[in-house]
């Protein structure tokens, strides 16, 4: 079986140990292997990183496979490029809202985020509950690439024995509103077909967003899964402003973000 690997940027902030947490206890559950990455601006400065690192790892009383990792650089270019090498199937970052470490900030994480081609799980203080992600939100529009993340939600729910919930714009359009329908029939095959439990909720597609997390408080949501479309579409209500106010949303809700990639939906498996 191929070796899973997560990695974990780290920047010796509460939020980044929080993130440690959430990959610690997924990986309790896939049997991945983490990488603690930090990034510093100069060589003089590992020394005193590396020793910081394995201080982290020591506090953690856990039998997980953690390697510390520090790089000369930016956060920008070498948290993809770690996780390009290592072949990682999550990144676990944490991000400080509007201000915080190295710019990891809602506006920020998502030049990050665009530079890897790997899922990342975006969280902020909320810890992970002892039974993991129980109840993920999904916002499905009418982008095709919305559809991709379908695959990862999946497999994550499998493990965990999550509920999933689909969550839809209400267009009045009669074509879009086909088109909404057909999606969210082809999400409960989907999902059906893996023994995946699956709710529905049609929202008012003006403040999506804000719908999108309201509807996850209301469900007590672990996760919300979204696409980093990180453009205006003529038939997506998903945005980058979206995908800010998600990162940072105010119920501190952790965040699945995946990157579209050039293939049919579900072809990269999460965990595969």
């Amino acid at each position: 079986m191929k070796n899973k690997n997560f990695i974990v940027p780290h920047d010796f902030s509460s939020v980044a140990d929080n993130a440690f947490d959430h990959a610690l206890a997924t990986a309790k559950i896939v049997s991945a292997k983490i990488y603690l990455l930090h990034v510093v601006a100069k060589d003089k400065k590992i020394k005193e990183a590396e020793d910081k690192l394995n201080q982290l790892i020591k506090q953690k009383d856990t039998t997980i496979e953690i390697e510390p990792i520090v790089r000369v650089g930016n956060i920008f270019e070498d948290i993809g490029e770690v996780a390009s090498e290592h072949h990682a199937e999550l990144i676990f970052m944490g991000t400080h809202g509007r201000h915080g470490w190295q710019h990891i900030t809602g506006s920020h994480a998502l030049k990050v985020i665009t530079n890897s081609s790997v899922p990342f799980i975006v969280v902020q203080e909320r810890v992970i509950k002892p039974t993991g992600y129980d109840d993920i939100v999904v916002p499905l529009d009418l982008n095709k690439e919305t559809k991709q993340k379908l695959a990862y939600v999946a497999n994550i729910a499998k493990y965990f024995k999550s509920k999933v919930h689909v969550i839809t714009p209400d267009e009045s359009d009669e074509y879009l509103k086909h088109q909404i329908n057909a999606s969210l029939q082809f999400a409960q095959r989907f999902f059906n077909e893996r023994n995946l439990e699956m709710t529905t909720k049609i929202v008012p597609s003006s403040g999506f967003d804000k719908e999108v997390v309201k509807h996850a408080v209301a469900v007590d949501a672990d996760l919300i899964a979204i696409m980093n479309l990180n453009q205006n579409n003529l038939f997506g209500v998903i945005t980058a402003n979206y995908e800010q106010y998600i990162i940072t949303n105010d119920a501190q809700i952790p965040t699945l973000i995946v990157n579209p990639i050039e293939s049919p939906y579900g072809s990269s498996v999460l965990f595969g």
